[in-house]
């Protein structure tokens, strides 16, 4: 019994030191906080959670720290943390806020509206939060229509792509097309040419009128030599055959 005594003696003993130096921690990050010193501020802010991990001022005084040096993304994480962790309403009320304000700058208009109204939930006679609330739902609206004209330039931008690629394709089916009458007309020429030549004489080659004709001036003349051979028999006369031609 002794001996169990001092043991919880001891940790009680040494969980006071934890908590006396958590504090110790807290309180040198809260003086160079004041300072501007906030690098310093968050060394110490995770020293005094190393000693307590459960220690919510720690984890909202860190917060604190990380947006003052614009680390915004880790400050939400922090005031997120709080909000979630804590059941005070005053200090659950201000890591919504804080929260808020840290998705406001990240540009995260929809999810700053959202922690600025669970704030308001809490402590629904904040003004500044309300103040913040309204800010954040006009540049919410702004980055709609923004977005909304994004989007209209986009779908404007396809729309003269397609023209441009029908416009292309047009094009190419005309020149296509001009191409292939150029084509059929060369096609044709040489078609018409090839007819006339088969309507022409060749040189030196008699066409069949010229071979008509000079047929019937050879059997023509070889009547007149028939006819002269057949009277010089009858006569008596010796046949002496000779071409006169």
């Amino acid at each position: 019994m002794i001996r169990n005594l001092v043991a919880i003696l001891l940790l009680v003993a040494c969980f006071q030191g934890f908590a006396q130096e958590d504090k110790k921690y807290i309180r040198k990050g809260n003086n160079l906080y004041e300072k501007e010193d906030f690098a310093g501020a968050e060394e110490n802010y995770l020293k005094a959670l190393e000693k307590n991990s459960q220690s919510i001022k720690a984890d909202f005084n860190l917060g604190d720290a990380f947006y003052k040096q614009k680390k915004f993304a880790e400050a939400a994480q922090q005031f997120q943390k709080v909000a979630e962790k804590t059941t005070d309403k005053e200090l659950k009320a201000n890591a919504y806020h804080n929260l808020g304000n840290s998705l406001l700058q990240s540009e995260k208009y929809q999810e700053s509206v959202n922690a600025y109204k669970q704030s308001l939930k809490i402590n629904s006679t904040d003004n500044e939060t309300r103040y913040n609330l309204a800010y954040a739902k006009k540049m919410l609206q702004q980055q709609q229509e923004q977005e909304n004209k994004d989007k209209d330039k986009k779908d404007d931008k396809k729309d003269e792509n397609k023209k441009d690629d029908q416009k292309d394709k047009d094009k190419d089916k005309k020149d296509q097309d001009k191409k292939d009458e150029e084509n059929k007309d060369k096609s044709d020429e040489k078609k018409e040419g090839d007819k006339d030549k088969e309507q022409q004489p060749q040189p030196n080659q008699l066409s069949k009128q010229e071979a008509q004709q000079m047929l019937d001036a050879l059997n023509n003349q070889e009547k007149k030599v028939q006819a002269k051979l057949k009277k010089k028999k009858e006569n008596g006369q010796k046949l002496n055959i000779e071409k006169d031609w």
